[in-house]
């Protein structure tokens, strides 16, 4: 009755191949889960006129897909003197933990550069 590729000038095909390009780029993205499935979902709506002589056809395509991985961080937890409480990221592997920067230099735990003086 139809033939896919033509429908719609190409349309139908164009549209399916749009989406189809934006699953496989979410499979390949590595911030996904790549086990997580996606769909393609197409639809084609037909509407009579009174006579049922014409109808119009509306095609739509959405693709549902993976969503981005959550990223997790620690962070460190206290009071400053007023007693308000505070919060920095912890950059060290230990609260307390100095570490070297990937610049070199000494740093805190929550990723201040450790000043030395001689």
């Amino acid at each position: 009755m139809f033939k896919l590729d033509d429908f719609a000038n190409g349309a139908l095909t164009e549209k399916f191949n749009m989406e189809a390009q934006r699953v496989l780029d979410n499979i390949a993205d590595p911030n996904t889960d790549p086990k997580k499935a996606r769909t393609i979902t197409m639809t084609v709506t037909l509407k009579a006129d009174e006579n049922r002589e014409l109808a119009m056809v509306d095609i739509n395509t959405k693709a549902s897909l993976a969503p981005a991985k959550g990223v997790q961080t620690k962070i460190i937890m206290g009071r400053d003197r007023q007693g308000k409480v505070e919060a920095a990221e912890l950059k060290s592997g230990a609260v307390g933990q100095a570490y070297i920067t990937d610049e070199g230099d000494i740093a805190d735990d929550r990723g201040n550069k450790v000043v030395q003086f001689k």
